[in-house]
């Protein structure tokens, strides 16, 4: 087996955006560096059930929205 092959697997810090901060292995960065992030799955919409989706009601209502007085029959 060759030597030196793998990356270094070493303790970072992980910082969240609302200043949290807990402590993961990582090959990203240099042992004990911080790793900012600015989407994280406290403030981002996608894990959090953003209010804006429920509130429109999702594609179909958009849709019905935007072309709901259309028809597909000639008169």
């Amino acid at each position: 087996m060759k030597t030196d092959t793998h990356p270094d697997y070493h303790f970072i810090t992980v910082q969240m955006t609302d200043g949290t901060t807990y402590q993961t292995r990582s090959t990203w960065g240099k042992e004990g560096d911080t790793l900012q992030l600015e989407i994280d799955p406290t403030a981002h919409p996608a894990w959090t059930g953003g209010t804006r989706q429920l509130q429109e009601g999702g594609q179909v209502a958009r849709f019905n929205k935007r072309f709901g007085g259309l028809s597909l029959t000639k008169k």
